[in-house]
């Protein structure tokens, strides 16, 4: 079977094509969100593991840009799958190859899933700093986190608006109002939710190609993932949305076009399961 995507396009050409530039479009967009992650880390890392990092802690320290770069990879694979290659192309090696490569992609985002647990509990690692005084320590390297992954250096300029109720991460030299702190705690933990539910979303995916390409995608296991995709959906839409309220535009951004590449990928799917029971019952 060839793939096309005219079920719910019609068979208007225009209409497909202005489908296709725009589908390619977000993948391209979220390809340059590598580049903006990767700069965020860099300069976050001048403030955090200014003394070197274990190749342990690399995932802790480029988390967001390993996580983004995999699932870019994911992405593109699922189109290749689910949209691109013939079904009769689908095996031997290019099958093997394609589900080698994805299987070392969700290792790559699982990994960035425990990287993005490893910065929530080192947030939570901090301790209160007793009659702090900003503008004294100006000469001991320290850091002020004003966000998540946002530090300046504590110096003449930042020093006067930081008052006495204070803590330091353990293991760093980065000192925080309590405020910021749970600021930056609860962009954390939805990091870590948003990470989670998108890998839940892979794994259903991941079943609902595998069930396809051995002709037993049925209408009714579509209908029961459809629900529990609603849900795992919903929260994504929430995470979005909070990233959106924070003022973090970047998180903001890169989730969105996450949702828009995903529902085009769900749609590939739709249509690779409606016309493969057309061709079916065409056939009976």
């Amino acid at each position: 079977m060839t793939k096309d995507s005219d079920g719910f396009l019609g068979n208007s050409g225009i209409r497909l094509q202005l489908f296709t530039l725009v589908k390619y479009l977000v993948y391209l967009l979220l390809s340059f969100n590598i580049y903006l992650f990767l700069q965020e880390e860099l300069s976050a890392l001048e403030h955090t593991f200014i003394d070197g990092f274990a190749l342990s802690q690399i995932i802790q320290v480029f988390s967001a840009t390993i996580d983004t770069a995999a699932w870019v990879l994911l992405l593109l694979l699922f189109e290749l799958e689910t949209s691109v290659l013939d079904d009769r192309k689908i095996h031997g090696p290019v099958k093997w190859t394609l589900h080698g490569v994805r299987l070392l992609c969700y290792v790559a985002v699982f990994y960035a899933f425990t990287g993005y647990c490893a910065e929530l509990t080192m947030l939570y690692e901090a301790a209160p700093v007793s009659g702090f005084d900003a503008c004294a320590r100006i000469g001991d390297s320290l850091s002020l986190l004003v966000d998540l992954d946002e530090y300046v250096p504590l110096d003449a300029q930042t020093c006067a608006a930081v008052g006495t109720d204070v803590v330091q991460l353990t293991g760093f030299g980065i000192v925080s109002e309590p405020a910021v702190l749970d600021a930056a705690r609860r962009l954390a933990w939805v990091d870590v939710i948003n990470s989670a539910a998108w890998l839940l979303v892979v794994i259903v995916l991941e079943i609902e190609v595998r069930l396809q390409l051995r002709g037993n995608l049925s209408s009714a296991v579509m209908n029961v993932t459809k629900w529990f995709k609603l849900a795992v959906y919903g929260t994504l839409f929430l995470a979005a949305g909070y990233w959106g309220v924070a003022g973090d535009f970047l998180d903001f951004w890169d989730a969105s076009l996450w949702l828009f590449a995903f529902i085009f990928i769900e749609l590939n799917v739709f249509e690779w399961q409606a016309e493969t029971t057309q061709q079916d019952a065409a056939q009976a």
